[in-house]
């Protein structure tokens, strides 16, 4: 049996394993179009690579997908992160999960992930070729055709073929899988932070608030996590989070929105009020801004005081009822204008690709070519950031690998 993985990425990497060692017998290929492979793995964690998330329970890692949490949740029940974590490790490379649950590998360095697969392959004698860049694929008697870009190179058959080719930002990128007859779902961006032009909140630079909701107004969109302000916006896992549940929302409102804060992340403002008139009442005598409620940063603190319409020197005692709404009010539902989005360069992920109504989502097989299969980023799979992206390589690599 010739079975070729088209893609050398870490569902590619993780098919061509799983179906080499499935069937010894067999010869497997690996295509890649560039000459870098796993080059995803490599950036991916800040080049630490963050593979797959120490989440405990199926139901939780299901909650990361925006979409296609609810087809990968039969396929978790066979290879899940903790397999990952196992699969790994029981192959020479020791890991750490740390408090966020993000998994690494302890040389924190995700050139430890890229030797233990490429070392695989080799011991399993899978061949790689790259610079070999697949134009176009068609079902032939009893195999499949590949033909290459490299005009000069002669058209191969194999009788299984798996494509991992991973996300593609346009969708002429996955135009010749739609003229097979695959339904394709407009691809979008997935993952990035946002950009608030001309606003004086980008002065606070580097400021870190540790638990916030953002949400998108007129929705019911919100996520939760750290926010980062930048210098041309905001980012962080919140911000990330948001934008990757909201992707083709976002999309149709041309990245011109309004997003909502909840500085403090908590919603009961009576609860947020009780706490600020304590503070008026407890340092009547003291400039509001010398004390912070909710351990916020000093500077956040300051700047949501001078939005306010306050003085730097105004006084506790000084500012009334009204003052005491006003500051609840920029804890809790805060809002700023977007225009426009900046890629999180280290995570960039695409929402769209192959639909999963064209795959067999308990083999990976397509519905309209037998023995053709799907893994990692090329299907309408996308998740947040944590692991979980490449969570669904591993796993749909696997589930793919298996060839049935």
């Amino acid at each position: 049996m010739k079975t070729a993985i088209i893609g050398g990425g870490a569902a590619g990497f993780f098919a061509a394993i799983t179906a080499k060692e499935r069937f010894p017998d067999s010869d497997v290929i690996i295509f890649e179009k560039s000459q870098q492979l796993l080059s995803k793995v490599k950036i991916s964690g800040g080049g630490r690579c963050n593979l797959t998330n120490g989440c405990e329970s199926i139901e939780d890692l299901c909650k990361a997908y925006p979409r296609g949490g609810r087809e990968l949740k039969k396929l978790f029940g066979l290879f899940n992160n903790h397999h990952t974590i196992d699969w790994f490790e029981s192959r020479g490379v020791p890991l750490v999960i740390q408090e966020d649950n993000c998994v690494f590998p302890r040389s924190q360095n995700s050139q430890s992930i890229i030797d233990c697969l490429i070392s695989k392959t080799g011991r399993l004698n899978i061949q790689i070729k790259t610079g070999s860049g697949v134009k176009s694929l068609k079902r032939c008697d009893s195999c499949i055709e590949i033909d290459f870009t490299d005009e000069k190179r002669a058209a191969l058959q194999f009788d299984k073929v798996i494509v991992t080719t991973g996300g593609s930002p346009k969708r002429e990128g996955l135009r010749w899988l739609e003229e097979c007859g695959h339904k394709i779902s407009e691809p979008v961006p997935s993952l990035f932070s946002f950009n608030i032009p001309a606003d004086p909140v980008r002065s606070l630079m580097g400021v870190v608030v540790e638990n916030v909701v953002v949400s998108l107004p007129g929705t019911k969109l919100k996520a939760d996590g750290p926010l980062l302000i930048t210098h041309w916006g905001m980012s962080g896992p919140a911000i990330l989070k948001l934008s990757s549940y909201g992707a083709r929302i976002l999309k149709e409102r041309d990245y011109n929105f309004k997003i909502g804060i909840n500085w403090v992340n908590e919603t009961n403002n009576d609860i947020v009020s009780a706490e600020i008139n304590r503070m008026a009442i407890n340092h009547s005598g003291k400039m509001v801004t010398s004390v912070r409620p909710f351990s916020l940063p000093v500077r956040l603190w300051i700047f949501l005081v001078e939005r306010c319409g306050f003085s730097s020197d105004k006084r506790w005692a000084e500012i009334g009822k009204k003052g005491i709404n006003r500051i609840v009010n920029a804890l809790t539902n805060d809002e700023y204008s977007v225009k426009g989005k900046a890629t999180f360069r280290e995570e960039f992920v695409t929402c769209g690709g192959v639909s999963l109504d064209s795959v067999n989502m308990n083999t990976m097989e397509s519905k309209l070519i037998p023995n053709l299969y799907f893994a990692g980023e090329v299907l309408d799979i996308d998740a947040i950031t944590g692991g979980y992206n490449l969570q669904a390589a591993w796993t749909t690599g696997y589930i793919a690998g298996q060839l049935n």
